[in-house]
């Protein structure tokens, strides 16, 4: 077993590194840029790097810096977290050329299933369904076209190396499909040096699905049971919940099946999510694409599973194999997380970092924040919005909804403004309560009702 662990990120996903480590016996050395040295996770980790200034370029994504901490630091093996270079291959494999255990896939799996493209072709070989569209990049504005004229509008423009809703437009007509597709690959090549772009059936009424899996180096993979994401804003998740309320035991056991055969398929290990969308109105699912990474809303799983999914990736890159069978999953109740960023979200969630006078979480049976906040932390500006995730389990969804919003009301976080009210107007909304929603209904009608754009 490792020593001592690197974790290659901040925050909340730092501590929760952290507070696994120190339970397993393994000592733990955080990374930091110079804004957060008065983090929560450089207070509690053993060892505590400066790696360079506030910017993520400079600091968490310096693959150089990084490397030469752990070797200062003398560590064992790294974990990414999510976010920043979790789900890079090339520094998962510089990793690996230093001697040093990297905490996920292997380079060559993160390949195979990064690229949308070639994970589309991947799933469509093994008997995975997806989304009717074109099998590569299109080339051009005249090929998006035919592609577009076969499957009919509205279709999907999507970078192949696009994520949190980033190179994606959605186009209704030949017009919209050539601006759009100019539009996505600027903003593709800008945020992730590729512009190439997929062009797919737009399902209208759809829900987003994903199957949490995690896989050996011996061969073994399990299927963790599903998380319904399908409550977001402009494709960034703001409510997960397990199980999925609209789908069949027998429908949940074929997309199950399915991210463990596409994952077997890419000689997949360590943790991972197979994301689909569901056709509510064909009562189908698609293949969407896969995160080779551990999720930011996996406690939903942990705590429908009662496991603790960064400690079976540090098991499985130690190389043991997995401690449960496919026949021992058998989650129990009904888990639901919200994100409480520092944002003001009625203003279209524009970030509002900023010093926190007053914090206090709340707690109880069936309640959990993940969370790296403190009262006199000042949330940097340089860095994603997140204060903190709170995960409810109930028996039933009515009991972890009830809970949701007791707890909700127990949160008290005084300074910069945050999505906790957000939260609680959601659930005032009877069509959330019913599962009316789709990944659209936010945008389209609940943000729209409120007058906020």
């Amino acid at each position: 077993m490792f020593k001592r662990i690197l974790i290659a990120n901040r925050g909340e996903i730092a501590m929760r590194i952290i507070r696994t480590c120190r339970r397993m016996g393994i000592e733990t050395c955080v990374v930091h840029s110079t804004v957060d040295k008065e983090s929560l996770p450089v207070r509690m980790a053993d060892v505590a790097i400066c790696i360079g200034p506030g910017p993520a370029k400079q600091s968490y994504l310096n693959i150089n810096n990084i490397i030469a901490a752990a070797e200062l630091a003398d560590v064992d093996a790294i974990h990414p977290g999510f976010g920043f270079l979790s789900e890079n291959s090339h520094f998962a494999q510089v990793v690996r050329d230093c001697k040093i255990e990297f905490i996920g896939p292997l380079s060559s799996s993160m390949d195979a299933l990064g690229n949308k493209s070639k994970a589309k072709n991947l799933a469509a070989k093994s008997g995975v369904p997806t989304v009717p569209g074109s099998t590569g990049p299109v080339k051009n504005a005249d090929e998006a076209l035919a592609v577009a004229r076969k499957i009919q509008y509205p279709v999907m423009i999507k970078a192949t190396n696009g994520g949190g809703g980033r190179g994606m437009r959605i186009a209704h007509n030949d017009g919209s499909l050539v601006s759009g597709l100019e539009q996505a690959r600027r903003e593709a090549e800008a945020a992730f040096g590729n512009g190439e772009c997929l062009i797919e059936a737009y399902v209208q009424r759809a829900r987003h699905i994903e199957i949490q899996i995690i896989g050996d180096q011996h061969g073994n993979v399990v299927a963790l049971g599903e998380r319904d994401c399908s409550t977001q804003r402009r494709h960034q998740k703001l409510v997960e919940e397990s199980p999925s309320p609209v789908i069949t035991p027998e429908t949940r056991k074929r997309m199950c099946d399915d991210a463990v055969k596409l994952a077997k398929a890419a000689g997949y290990y360590n943790a991972g999510t197979v994301e689909f969308i569901y056709d509510l109105d064909r009562k189908a699912y698609y293949f969407l694409e896969m995160n080779t990474r551990i999720q930011v809303e996996h406690p939903v799983t942990e705590m429908c599973t009662g496991l603790d999914l960064i400690k079976h990736q540090i098991l499985v890159a130690a190389g043991e194999p997995l401690r449960f069978k496919q026949e021992d999953i058998k989650p129990e109740g009904h888990a639901i997380e919200v994100r409480i960023n520092a944002e003001d979200w009625e203003k279209g969630f524009i970030p509002h970092p900023g010093k926190i006078s007053m914090y206090v979480a709340p707690s109880g049976r069936g309640v959990r924040v993940d969370s790296h906040c403190y009262a006199g932390y000042s949330i940097p500006p340089n860095y994603d919005s997140m204060i903190a995730k709170l995960i409810v389990h109930g028996e039933t969804r009515e009991e972890a909804l009830h809970l949701l919003e007791i707890a909700l009301g127990e949160y008290i976080i005084d300074g910069p403004k945050t999505t906790i009210g957000f939260h609680q107007r959601l659930l005032k909304d009877a069509r959330f309560l019913n599962n009316q929603v789709t990944t659209k209904w936010v945008d389209d009608v609940f943000m729209k009702e409120l007058g906020i754009g």
